[in-house]
């Protein structure tokens, strides 16, 4: 299994992002990423937010050894092309790092906020299925003819390419039964979702029905959790982060609780054995719900104390 954390952008400076990410690299973590946003999803959008972009480049080039990415990029946010070519280079700038991750958007006061078009979720959904197709087709082709609803390439070039071959690493990131999981069947090598085992149980089962409907070999998918982490003994605490899950990310309880990788040393390796067995490779920790030095000490223990044996 890889092990790998993601780093709001919010109430962040960037000293304090590399510090942390130089910290990650040095205590043996595979795997870190950008959130993309440009407020905060408050009423008051109030609040400092890092650019996703410009700042994993630079993270790209100081942090050399561990995977970088996204979770994920707002496809609305930026035309496919654009995100291919800009991709391709951090991807060059890493030495072949790059994980990109997208997702259809979803923070809709941000769109309304910079006038960015928000379209209807099944309209979000088919721009993210094209856009998946732009992006692949100019990191793999000398020249791109793209002819779709929504967007359109006429023999464009993408020069210089990336360097892993035949391309990036392209998660796509959601849960939803019907739609996006057909696209992350189609299109992706690495499928991303919210929630623990029985999350990553319950919607793979569908995720393979889809690979079988587009015949596609289920097993050459890659599929990640994330989960926030919490190292202890009490009960109590867990409830309370699982009640944060909750309503930061309207989450039913039971769905709040099995995002939790939260409890003993024991009872996390038992949920990593559990997820293992739903065939998840890729366990991400978010930043966001915890103090970042109540996090980063049950960071370090999880690498040192329960990663090794599952690598």
């Amino acid at each position: 299994m890889r092990f790998g954390l993601f780093t709001s952008m919010g109430a962040q400076t960037w000293s304090g992002v590399l510090d942390f990410w130089r910290h990650l690299e040095a205590t043996r973590w595979d795997i870190a990423c950008v959130t993309d946003h440009f407020m905060p999803n408050t009423k008051e959008r109030e609040g400092a937010m890092l650019e996703s972009w410009s700042t994993l480049a630079a993270l790209a080039a100081l942090v050399p050894r561990i995977r970088v990415g996204t979770i994920v990029l707002g496809n609305t946010y930026r035309h496919p092309a654009v995100v291919a070519k800009m991709a391709a280079q951090v991807d060059i700038i890493s030495g072949g790092r790059l994980l990109l991750g997208l997702g259809a958007g979803w923070q809709q006061n941000e769109h309304e906020a910079y006038g960015i078009p928000f379209y209807t979720l099944r309209e979000r959904l088919e721009r993210l299925d094209e856009a998946c197709q732009v992006i692949r087709s100019l990191w793999t082709e000398r020249r791109a003819t793209f002819k779709g609803r929504y967007y359109q390439l006429s023999d464009a070039p993408l020069d210089p390419k990336p360097i892993q071959t035949p391309h990036p690493e392209l998660m796509i990131g959601g849960g939803g039964e019907r739609v996006t999981l057909r696209i992350v069947a189609k299109h992706a090598d690495h499928w991303n979702v919210w929630g623990g085992p029985s999350v990553a149980t319950r919607k793979g089962k569908i995720l393979d029905e889809h690979c079988a409907a587009v015949g596609r070999d289920s097993k050459t998918l890659r599929r990640s959790v994330n989960m926030a982490l919490l190292i202890t003994d009490r009960k109590d605490e867990i409830e309370r982060l699982a009640d944060t899950i909750a309503k930061r990310m309207g989450r039913h309880a039971a769905d709040a609780r099995d995002t939790c990788l939260a409890g003993t040393p024991d009872q996390i390796r038992d949920q990593l054995d559990q997820l293992r067995t739903a065939r998840v490779d890729t366990v991400f920790v978010p930043s966001m719900f915890r103090p970042l030095d109540e996090l980063r000490r049950d960071l370090d223990r999880f690498s040192a104390e329960i990663a090794p044996a599952f690598r």
